[in-house]
Parts: structure tokens; sequence; C-alpha cells
């Protein structure tokens, strides 16, 4: 059975992997600022306060966090720190930088420790530029994970046979096209043919 300390533990870990407090997180969530505090998880009689349903979905949708890693935050295990490849995202679109399946190779990766993700192959990229606006903001990291599955919603890297790279989210897949929502209500969205990727990934994290 979960514990009130589990949950209420899960939703201070999901604000510090996002590098937010309990009141940046249920800002950016669209709660009142006080929803996560402290002083709001026991009722003035005593009683335990748990988070609803619905704040725990908004955090997780704010924070681009799936329902699973939720979950491994509820954990008791300590949490672990590894280190991923890390190149800006500007830098990755020039090429060089990845094999044919979307692995980072060739030299220019630095490394950064954030939690540990289970893809031995994932990698970290840095946004810079207002390009990405309101989904990532300038200084903004992502994880990307080429061996985790990609589910309609999902937010993607992904790499096109012309060159071109770029973020977006998955509308559809079909085995004709590739329907890609813009992050930027300002750029449009694209439609592309199998034969036009090279290899698409997704983003499993954020720190903001």
């Amino acid at each position: 059975m979960l514990t009130h300390d589990q949950i209420w533990t899960a939703l201070d870990r999901l604000a510090e992997r996002a590098g937010l407090t309990a009141s940046a997180l249920a800002r950016r969530a669209g709660l009142d600022p006080t929803t996560f505090n402290k002083s709001k998880r026991i009722t003035a009689d005593g009683r335990e306060r748990w988070p609803s349903t619905e704040s725990v979905a908004k955090s997780l949708a704010a924070t681009n966090t799936s329902i699973g890693t939720f979950v491994e935050l509820i954990g008791d295990n300590p949490r672990t720190v590894r280190s991923v490849p890390l190149l800006g995202f500007a830098q990755a679109a020039t090429g060089g930088h990845f094999d044919d399946s979307g692995f980072p190779a060739g030299n220019g990766w630095d490394a950064v420790g954030l939690p540990a993700v289970s893809d031995e192959h994932a990698y970290a990229l840095e946004i810079s530029g207002d390009a990405m606006r309101p989904a990532y903001r300038d200084g903004d990291v992502i994880v990307v994970s080429p061996g985790t599955a990609i589910r309609r919603g999902d937010r993607v890297v992904v790499k096109t046979t012309g060159g071109e790279m770029m973020v977006k989210e998955l509308k559809r897949r079909t085995a004709r096209t590739m329907e890609l929502a813009s992050l930027d209500p300002v750029h449009v969205d694209r439609t592309l043919a199998p034969g036009e990727v090279e290899w698409i990934a997704r983003i499993v994290w954020v720190s903001q």
C-alpha cells in the first residue's frame, strides 16, 4: 500500500528533477502556489492530507514526466545520478555527432550528471535561444532516449535524411506518414514520409 509520505516524497523529487521548488512546481502546473507546501500536508486537526489525482496529473504534464517515472520516484531506493553525453542542440544539428541509429558518436560531446536513465544510449541536449518556447527555454537540458518506445503525444527529436534536426510532438504515425506538431504555435506542423526520417527518439526528461 502506498503511504502518505511516499506520495509527497515523490512530488518533492519530481520538483527537484525539474529544478523547481514545490511551490514553483505547483505554479507551473497551474495550481495554487501553496498546493504542495509542507504545511498543507497535514490538516489543522492532524489528519493526513493527500494530493489530488488532478494535481499529480497536472504536475506530470507540466514537467513532461510519465506516470512510470513518477512511480519510480515513489520508491524508497536512493536516487542515482548518471553521467550522460551532452551537446548543444544547435551543434548537434550540424552533423557528425550521431551514428545511423541516432546514438551519440564522434567527438565534441561533453558530459553532465543527471538522474539515471535506463537507456545506455541516452544523451542530453542543451537548448539555446527562444525558438522552442514556450515548451523549452534557453538553457534547458533535455534528455533523449533512443531506446524508449514512442507513443502518440510524446515529445521527440527527429533527424531527417536531409540533415534537418527538430523537436516536435508526435501526433500520428502510420505506415505512410509521420505527423509532427510544433511546440511553438508560430511554427507550422510537419508531415514526413518514412523515407524522410533518418531516426526519431523520445525526450524523457527536462531540466528547467
